[in-house]
């Protein structure tokens, strides 16, 4: 046997790493284990290096805008190798900085592939041959790969996941994308502003479905006038790959099938949790379909063995599984005898949702449709961009905010956003929702002027009949 641990972490992604730093900041010794890199795919190739290739994009798009700020930018173009390599860059640095964190919080690092192989043991096998751990908790954090189709494998020459589209291996000429939640829509949007011809296949009646229907459909007019082709209630039933390029079938809304012609297709159709293969079946973790059932602080049905993140029911985000992480450690260095701690199980209506297309989605809580069918009487107030200062002044007068009160009580019931820097914005509403926060909080805060963040306030009031600029 070698180490004895009193908690060893499956998976360093943005759930485990966080999991394993604030288990070690509570006095417990800690081990994680790590088949690929630290930092998993939130850092390495998910969150952190799709927003530098879309901030790329971005600034692309303000040159190629510059004369309306009174500016001259000629002859620009892009470079997409160099756009690749700023992103991989950043996200090498983000992976030096968990290994830092490692050190620092001495934690003990095990690169290699990690099974429960019974009570409180877990066998590694790495380059350096197989050891078994013990622990007295195990958290599983191994996270999601990308979901195939079955007639659309990634090859990653023509055929790609997300994980090729940030490394391809040339500018894609025509783009499909199937699949419009964030990942799709995000890589839609940067490929757009980099100058491909895309083409967004949804099979559900609007994009980003699980946002509010008025934000879906602002979105869907914005990219249509940035120039991508959005086919919703649609499916792609077949594709053909060959050196040329991509042929797809795709079956509109109206029941007609048509062949089109693409030279990249990236399928972003959701995720497939890795629980497979690491030994929950034989232990008897109960799960359905991959995803681990857990309570609200992470616990599974077999005594000691917790489960965090991507493995676990949705949403299925990396700032969700950071604060599972610390919930975990937190109820798990509780039932090792510290008093000092008291953890409170996540709430999923106060997570928050990140889109970062151009221009940005973000919301938290209710919409306005899933508020009305819990039997809620509404207070919706709406505010738009073009009645900011700040918006008018960045040139980003794009968009609105949403807010969703329960008129009987005015407690905040969810907000909604769309527009410039929304993603940032979002988190007043979070602390609103977390808080519990009514509409009378928000209504006597003073908000900076001139800032974006008026129009949180002015949406409030609207819901109330008492918006000052519209």
């Amino acid at each position: 046997m070698a180490d004895q641990y009193d908690l060893l972490v499956l998976g360093s992604g943005p759930g485990g790493y966080v999991a394993a730093i604030r288990a070690a900041q509570l006095g417990l010794k800690v081990g994680i284990v790590e088949r690929e890199l630290l930092g998993g795919i939130c850092l390495n190739w998910g969150c952190i290096p799709t927003k530098a290739l879309l901030r790329s994009a971005e600034v692309f798009n303000q040159m190629k805008h510059a004369a309306s700020y009174g500016l001259a930018a000629d002859n620009i173009r892009a470079d997409i190798d160099a756009v690749v390599k700023r992103s991989r860059g950043v996200a090498k640095q983000l992976n030096q900085g968990v290994t830092h964190l490692m050190r620092k919080n001495k934690i003990t690092v095990h690169m290699g592939t990690g099974v429960l192989k019974g009570a409180g043991q877990v066998e590694v096998t790495g380059e350096k041959g197989t050891e078994v751990l013990s622990a007295k908790h195990v958290i599983v954090a191994t996270g999601a790969r990308a979901r195939d189709l079955p007639f659309a494998k990634a090859d990653g020459d023509r055929i790609w996941t997300y994980r090729h589209a940030m490394v391809p291996p040339a500018m894609p000429t025509k783009l499909l994308v199937i699949g419009s939640g964030a990942i799709g829509i995000e890589f839609a949007s940067f490929y757009n502003d980099m100058g491909a011809d895309v083409t967004v296949v949804e099979m559900m009646d609007r994009i980003v479905p699980v946002e509010d229907a008025d934000v879906s459909a602002f979105l869907e007019k914005s990219l249509t006038k940035q120039g991508i082709k959005i086919l919703t209630g649609a499916g792609v039933e077949s594709i053909a790959t060959s050196a040329a390029g991509v042929k797809a079938k795709i079956k509109g809304k109206e029941g007609a099938a048509a062949e089109h012609d693409f030279s990249h297709v990236i399928v972003a159709v959701g995720i497939v949790p890795n629980t497979e293969n690491i030994g929950l079946e034989a232990l008897g973790v109960a799960a359905e379909r991959g995803i681990i059932a857990i309570d609200g602080f992470g616990r599974t049905n077999v005594p000691g063995v917790w489960a965090i993140g991507d493995v676990t029911p949705g949403p299925w985000l990396a700032h969700k599984a950071s604060h599972e992480g610390v919930i975990a450690a937190e109820a798990i260095a509780q039932a090792l005898g510290n008093t000092e701690v008291h953890p409170h199980p996540m709430d999923r209506l106060n997570i928050p949702g990140c889109t970062y297309c151009h221009p940005q989605v973000a919301s938290v809580g209710l919409t306005e449709a899933k508020a009305k069918e819990a039997g809620y009487e509404l207070k919706v107030g709406t505010f738009p961009f073009i009645g900011n200062g700040k918006a008018i002044a960045l040139g980003e007068a794009e968009g609105f905010i949403k807010t969703v009160f329960d008129a009987a009580t005015g407690e905040l019931l969810g907000a909604h956003m769309i527009g410039a820097e929304v993603t940032e914005l979002i988190q007043g509403y979070v602390v609103g929702k977390t808080l519990e926060t009514t509409e009378a909080e928000l209504m006597h805060t003073v908000f900076a002027h001139p800032t974006l963040s008026e129009m949180m306030h002015e949406s409030v009031l609207a819901a109330y009949g008492r918006a000052i600029h519209i």
